[in-house]
C-alpha cells in the first residue's frame, strides 16, 4: 500500500490521502440530545439541569459532538464524587478536569449555584510573589499599593494587570537601591527621588514619575509615611512622537502575516478607518449598516469603501458558519467569548497581531498622517474623520507640514 508523507515532511506516514478518502463532515453539538448525555447512567435531576447547561453551552459554541461527550463525561465524573446537591470547589475541577475544561465546568456550576471558588486570580499571586521579592521592610506597603490598584478605591478606579506590571517595574530597581540606604518606604526623600528623576530622559522619565508618585500618594494617603518625597517634582509633559509614514518592507510585513478572517478585519478597519483597537472590540452587528454601506466606529459613521465592505462581509460570513447560535453582539467573537456577551480581551485583539510583527498603533498612525498629506494637514478634518483630540489633530497637521517640506525618501525610517 502507498503510504503518503505529511505535507509538512515531518510526523507518521498517512495509509492515504484526503484525495482518495475524503475527511467524513464532523457531527456538531446541535446532533446530540441531551439523554444521549446520560445513557448508561442513573442520572439525578440535578445532572440533568448540569448537562442541560452544557448542552446549549455547546450548541451556542458550535462545539463538535466529540468535544462535548467529553466535557460531559468529565462533569458526570466530578458529580458522582458529590452528595446531590453539594456544591463543587473550584480547585477540585482544576484538579480532576485540566485548566481548559475545567474553565468550562465552572461556568456551568456557577450558573447553577454548584461552585465554590476557592481558586486566587493569577494577578493577586503575581502580587504577592513580586512583593516578595523586595526588602522586607518594604514589602508590605509596597503589596497594599498593587492592590488598591488592582480592587480600586474609593476615588480611584480599579487598574488592569497591565498597568501593575508597568508601575511595579518602573519603581522596583529604584526601591531596590534605596533599600540599601533606606529602611523604610517613609525615609526617602524629595532628594532621592529627584536623583532618580534627574537620571532619566523622556517617556522612561515620565513614567517613572508617574508611578513613583502614585505610590507615594497611596502611602501618603493611608498614613505609611508622613510626607510624599514627590509632591514638589514635576517632569513637564511627555516629548511628542516622532510619527513615520510607514515604508514598503513595513507593509509588506504586515501582509505577510495577517492570515486569518479576523486578522483581515482588524488590520482593514486600522487601514482604512484609524480605528483605534478599543472600538474594534466593542464593535457590534449593529454598527455595520452592509445594505446602506456603512460602519460606526467608536461613535463616528464611516461609508464603507469596496475593500472594507469585502473585508467586513467575508468576516460575518465565517462568523456565522463558525458560530452560528452565538448570542454575543460584538462583531468580533472567539471560541470563548461566543459563549457570552462580553467583548474579547486585548490580548487577542492587539498582543497576538504584535507577536506576528503586526503593530496596530502604528499602522493608525500612518493612516491619519497619510490623510493629513492629502488635504493640506486640516486638523478639523482629521478630528472630524477619526474622531481625534483636538490637541491629537494637530499634532499630527504639524507633523504632516514637516513631512511636507522635504521628500519622503529623505526620512530616516530606522528611527522609528
Amino acid at each position: 500500500m502507498n503510504r503518503t508523507r505529511p505535507v509538512s515532511g515531518r510526523g507518521r506516514y498517512r495509509l492515504y490521502c484526503h484525495g482518495c478518502r475524503p475527511t467524513r463532515e464532523q457531527l456538531r453539538a446541535s446532533d446530540v440530545q441531551l439523554e444521549e448525555l446520560v445513557s448508561g447512567s442513573d442520572a439525578s435531576p440535578v445532572q440533568f439541569a448540569v448537562l442541560g447547561q452544557l448542552l446549549n453551552l455547546a450548541q451556542v459554541g458550535n462545539w463538535t459532538a466529540i468535544t462535548l461527550r467529553r466535557q460531559a463525561a468529565g462533569l458526570l465524573r466530578v458529580l458522582a464524587d458529590h452528595p446531590e446537591g453539594q456544591r463543587v470547589r473550584r480547585s477540585l475541577l482544576d484538579a480532576a478536569l485540566g485548566a481548559g475544561r475545567a474553565r468550562v465546568a465552572a461556568s456551568i456550576l456557577a450558573s447553577c449555584g454548584l461552585l465554590i471558588e476557592d481558586t486566587v486570580p493569577g494577578i493577586r499571586i503575581w502580587v504577592d510573589r513580586q512583593a516578595a521579592t523586595l526588602p522586607e521592610n518594604f514589602q508590605a506597603d509596597v503589596r497594599a499599593w498593587l492592590l488598591a490598584l488592582l480592587d480600586g478605591e474609593e476615588r480611584a478606579r480599579p487598574r488592569s494587570p497591565q498597568t501593575l506590571y508597568a508601575y511595579f517595574g518602573r519603581v522596583r530597581p529604584h526601591l531596590l537601591t534605596w533599600s540599601q540606604t533606606r529602611a523604610h518606604l517613609r525615609e526617602v526623600t524629595h532628594d532621592d527621588v529627584a536623583a532618580v528623576l534627574d537620571s532619566l530622559r523622556g517617556h522612561q522619565r515620565v513614567g517613572t514619575f508617574t508611578s513613583l508618585r502614585s505610590l507615594f500618594q497611596f502611602a501618603k494617603r493611608h498614613r505609611l509615611i508622613f510626607a510624599d518625597p514627590s509632591r514638589l517634582l514635576s517632569v513637564g509633559q511627555a516629548p511628542k512622537r516622532t510619527v513615520l509614514p510607514m515604508t514598503d518592507e513595513q507593509i509588506a510585513t504586515v501582509k505577510e502575516a495577517v492570515k486569518s478572517p479576523a486578522q483581515r478585519l482588524v488590520v482593514g478597519l486600522v487601514a482604512v478607518y484609524a480605528a483605534r483597537a478599543k472600538a474594534i472590540r466593542e464593535l457590534t452587528v449593529d454598527d455595520i449598516d452592509l445594505p446602506g454601506r456603512a460602519i460606526t466606529i467608536g461613535g463616528v459613521r464611516h461609508q464603507l469603501t469596496e475593500f472594507a465592505r469585502d473585508i467586513v462581509a467575508a468576516w460575518l460570513e465565517y462568523r456565522h458558519r463558525r458560530w452560528p447560535y452565538t448570542l454575543n453582539r460584538h462583531v468580533l467573537v472567539t471560541t470563548e467569548s461566543a459563549l457570552g456577551e462580553a467583548p474579547i480581551n486585548d490580548y487577542y485583539l492587539t498582543w497576538n497581531l504584535l507577536l506576528r510583527g503586526v503593530q496596530l498603533e502604528h499602522i493608525r498612525a500612518d493612516r491619519v498622517l497619510q490623510e493629513a498629506l492629502a488635504i493640506n494637514a486640516d486638523p478639523l478634518h482629521l478630528a472630524m474623520a477619526f474622531g481625534l483630540s483636538t490637541q491629537t489633530a494637530i499634532d499630527y497637521s504639524e507633523i504632516a507640514h514637516q513631512l511636507a517640506a522635504r521628500p519622503i525618501e529623505d526620512v530616516d525610517h530606522k528611527n522609528q
